[in-house]
């Protein structure tokens, strides 16, 4: 376990991210196929059963469709709030800060009545500049709606703008999640992980494996690919030549995977939670059982700083930096 950013929580340097729990409803939740309750309690169970203490969703995802499926899962389970942290985020498009609190019940509705221990705001793009939405954020916080305040996309400066506002409120900016794997690193070079560092802030790594690119299973059978639901297929890391491009990558965290027992996407994974020291978390999503057990034996290994930098130095070659 490790501290989200400077709060009191320990969440596992793993979580589930459930973007896919949108059963299919929206723009957004279009992008993954149906999943029954069943699998998504069986998912939910061997997250929480390997280790996984918190789980991260949105308002957007299914339009509260992936809340409400999230909470029904845990609800079924039976599982106390303190066992299972639940990460939202606030739409901010096309709104104004007033909306975060004017929405929160909406949120607390879709969670069936469960805690929000961290509040996020989506993406930087609204009618409301960072300070007036950071001022409903920590309006939340000091009268105990939400545990921890958090941001997503959120550049360098609008992080520190961030910061700033819930500084003069007495709160504090827990996380900001971000795009970040091996084949995507931008935010090691454009300010947003030093600025994290500075200030105790967790980055939250979303798309860590790439849409699935970074287990290896479309190098080994790139038939899959014409299986894909939405619009991965169409992206360039998935046509030949992006493979080709990666392919060393690929079987350099198969090498060092064959020694753990574990395979590629366990790999990266593990790279992502340790090369910063405590400072990233990852969020893989599961849309079947076999996810959910990739996921958890994450956090049964540690690699060797020699491993981790073979590693970076591959990662380097292919990455957007």
């Amino acid at each position: 376990m490790r501290k989200l950013g400077q709060t009191d929580y320990q969440i596992s340097p793993i979580g589930l991210g459930t973007w896919q729990f949108s059963q299919g409803s929206g723009l957004i939740g279009s992008y993954f196929s149906t999943i029954s309750e069943k699998d998504m309690d069986a998912i939910v169970k061997m997250s929480l059963d390997g280790g996984i203490n918190w789980f991260d969703t949105a308002e957007a995802y299914g339009k509260g469709k992936s809340e409400e499926a999230l909470a029904g899962a845990l609800n079924r389970l039976d599982i106390p709030e303190d066992k299972a942290l639940i990460a939202t985020k606030w739409w901010p498009l096309l709104r104004t800060a007033s909306s975060i609190t004017g929405t929160i019940e909406t949120r607390k509705k879709a969670l069936k009545g469960r805690r929000i221990d961290l509040h996020q705001i989506h993406q930087p793009f609204s009618f409301s500049s960072p300070e007036k939405e950071m001022k409903e954020m920590a309006a939340l916080f000091n009268q105990g709606e939400i545990g921890a305040i958090g941001v997503s996309n959120f550049n360098r400066n609008k992080m520190d703008r961030a910061i700033q506002e819930l500084d003069k409120h007495g709160a504090s900016l827990a996380s900001n999640q971000m795009k970040y794997s091996l084949l995507d690193r931008r935010i090691e070079t454009n300010g947003v992980m030093d600025l994290a560092k500075q200030h105790s802030v967790t980055i939250i790594a979303y798309s860590p494996l790439e849409q699935g690119i970074l287990t290896g299973k479309f190098h080994q059978n790139p038939d899959l690919i014409a299986n894909l639901s939405g619009p991965r297929k169409h992206m360039s890391q998935f046509k030949p030549q992006g493979l080709a491009k990666t392919l060393p990558l690929i079987n350099l965290l198969k090498e060092i995977g064959a020694s753990y027992g574990v395979g590629a996407g366990q790999v990266a994974l593990n790279w992502l939670i340790h090369f910063h020291g405590d400072s990233v978390v990852a969020i893989p999503g599961a849309s079947k059982l076999k996810h959910a057990e990739d996921n958890v034996k994450v956090l049964g290994f540690e690699l060797t700083q020699e491993e981790m930098k073979r590693i970076d130095e591959a990662s380097r070659k292919v990455a957007k930096m």
